[in-house]
């Protein structure tokens, strides 16, 4: 997790949410990292597990991820939390709760949802007060400079 934080830092860094990933195979051999990408890439699902996901699946040959973990800084959005269901993840480890949009216990919990015929093993809250500090800080700095950027343009009009 030190490590994803230390990615997640430097994608704060160019703009995107600070948010990585990694698929760990069953010996713990990275075999896909992400981080998120939405901004620069204006791609909808450059969310950093789904990056992580495709790369997996590659290097195994396989979409069937069941016996992979995956380890993300932030807890996953509906739709990564589906995408992980349909890849049958084994387990997924994060770090920061998400209380307005977690689809792994924080907002509901597609892992145990009647319809997720794949059960997976979830463990939140790994370095959870490092991980929601640094998203805290970035959406701060963030909200400044995007007052500062309002105030400049008022002042040129």
């Amino acid at each position: 997790m030190e490590v994803l934080l230390q990615r997640a830092q430097v994608t704060g860094k160019n703009g995107e949410v600070p948010v990585a990933a990694v698929v760990l195979d069953p010996t713990g051999r990275a075999i896909g990292h992400g981080r998120n990408r939405r901004e620069n890439q204006q791609d909808p699902l450059g969310h950093a597990e789904l990056v992580a996901l495709q790369q997996a699946a590659l290097v195994l040959g396989s979409w069937r991820l069941n016996h992979c973990c995956l380890i993300v800084t932030l807890e996953p959005c509906p739709m990564c939390a589906g995408a992980l269901v349909q890849a049958r993840m084994g387990t997924v480890v994060y770090g920061a709760r998400d209380l307005k949009r977690g689809a792994l216990g924080g907002t509901m919990n597609l892992s145990n949802h009647t319809s997720a015929y794949h059960k997976m093993a979830i463990d939140g809250g790994l370095m959870e007060v490092e991980a929601s500090s640094q998203l805290k800080r970035w959406f701060k700095q963030r909200r400044q400079r995007n007052r500062r950027n309002e105030a400049a343009l008022s002042q040129t009009s």
